[in-house]
């Protein structure tokens, strides 16, 4: 399992839209096959920056999600409406504490 992590920043008068588009595609993402989490959140200090975590079972199980049209869908509303090129990052958990 890996973590994914994508950062975005979004135009304020965007963010509504963002919003929108995330409720509406969330459980079709985190329900995708090889995802076992799927979790958002927004910056304390600027509040057009949003992440998703998203837990993976395998690198090609984000890739097929990547390729689907699902993804396809849900990016080509949401890349529009950035005020910054997003940033991404697959990482290994190492521990967690609870």
């Amino acid at each position: 399992m890996f973590v994914r992590i994508v950062k975005m920043s979004f135009y304020e008068e965007h963010i509504k839209s963002f919003l929108n588009n995330f409720e509406e595609n969330k459980n079709n993402i985190r329900n995708f096959k090889g995802c076992e989490l799927l979790e958002l959140y927004r910056d304390k200090t600027n509040p057009c920056i949003f992440f998703t975590y998203s837990y993976w079972k395998s690198e090609n199980d984000l890739e097929h999600y990547r390729q689907s049209d699902l993804f396809k869908n849900v990016w080509s509303k949401t890349k529009p409406l950035f005020n910054a090129k997003p940033e991404a990052w697959s990482v290994d958990k190492v521990e967690t504490l609870q």
